[in-house]
């Protein structure tokens, strides 16, 4: 699930396509001032994140790994920090079929490009209120990049999406739904049926 999990990232943020390490992937990161690239880690073993750590010569590159972050803290060389306030979760739903609706106020369209579906909310001004994509691979599809605007926030946006982009995956031959979700997109997505299934600890290496 990890690895699938950064082949979908990959794809939906259009970078090279992730390398085999002995660790686990490495991801190029371009046009991020705050990433360079990321290592995923599919497993939390200390003789894997130390060797994925020493590996690292660029600032900014991050490891991304299935593990809380107390676990792997005292693993990294120096020059390491923990993100703690980028920890996230790893979660996973049966994707079904619900022929959402916009709410009242709002139209939607559903873009494909390549492998990667993209749905827009538009206010009755025809501003951007919320947005959100998946990137298809087979039978599994990674969500990535759902977010509401400020003002629409709480009137069920966030919901349409993920059920929009659902129904569309489905049709391109999905069954799985897989995300990295933040603390608060996790209680968005659990309302959705999306159950976690690994903590994503995170660190970054910032000599």
């Amino acid at each position: 699930m990890v690895r699938t999990w950064a082949e979908g990232w990959a794809v939906s943020r259009r970078t090279p396509p992730p390398t085999e390490r002995p660790w686990g992937l490495h991801i190029e990161v371009a046009d991020n001032p705050d990433e360079v690239g990321r290592h995923v880690l599919p497993e939390a073993d200390e003789s894997l994140v130390r060797s994925a750590a020493a590996s690292v010569t660029v600032p900014r590159t991050w490891m991304k790994m299935p593990a809380r972050p107390k676990e792997i803290e005292a693993w990294l060389p120096q020059g390491w920090l923990v993100a703690w306030e980028e920890t996230g979760h790893l979660m996973a739903v049966d994707l079904m079929a619900t022929a959402p609706t916009a709410p009242e106020g709002y139209t939607a369209t559903v873009e494909t490009s390549g492998a990667v579906l993209r749905v827009r909310v538009l206010d009755e001004a025809g501003e951007q209120a919320a947005t959100g994509q998946m990137a298809v691979l087979g039978e599994a599809a990674v969500a990535d990049r759902v977010v509401t605007e400020e003002a629409h926030r709480r009137r069920g946006l966030g919901h349409f999406v993920m059920r929009a982009l659902a129904d569309r995956a489905l049709d391109e031959g999905a069954h799985l739904g897989i995300l990295g979700a933040t603390d608060a997109g996790r209680a968005l997505y659990e309302t959705l049926g999306w159950k976690k299934h690994a903590t994503l600890a995170e660190c970054v290496y910032r000599p």
